[in-house]
């Protein structure tokens, strides 16, 4: 796993952590039981602070992406299909909302709006 921190980013150091192990999650490239980096050994290799990463990790702990064993280390959790669904629903529905507002500001309608999406749903990733 590869973890790019940027400091021109607006994002949080911590965020941009919590970000990119969820992302390693989604794509499969970090698997149920997988164990992550200790804490000191990702803030040592990303020359930041140790209470960065700790932070990064109580919040992924926190949505259940994954678990902290005592003494042993931090794993992935087992995938909750649900709370992954969830969590891209979510990210959908902000990158929505942005469009909406920016169809409204500059004065695009809905059917417009619709077209797009559906040009871009025909096309092939």
């Amino acid at each position: 796993m590869n973890i790019i921190i940027s400091n021109s980013d607006g994002m949080p150091i911590f965020e941009q952590i919590e970000n990119a192990i969820k992302q390693a999650i989604f794509s499969n490239e970090l698997k149920e039981e997988d164990m992550l980096p200790s804490v000191r050994s990702l803030a040592n290799d990303l020359k930041i602070s140790f209470l960065t990463v700790k932070r990064a990790y109580d919040e992924l702990e926190r949505g259940g992406f994954i678990k902290t064993v005592q003494g042993k280390g931090s794993f992935v959790a087992p995938k909750n299909l649900e709370l992954i669904k969830e969590e891209k629903l979510k990210e959908i529905q902000d990158y929505i909302e942005k469009i909406y507002t920016i169809s409204k500001i500059s004065n695009i309608s809905e059917e417009e709006v619709k077209e797009l999406f559906k040009i871009i749903f025909e096309e092939e990733f």
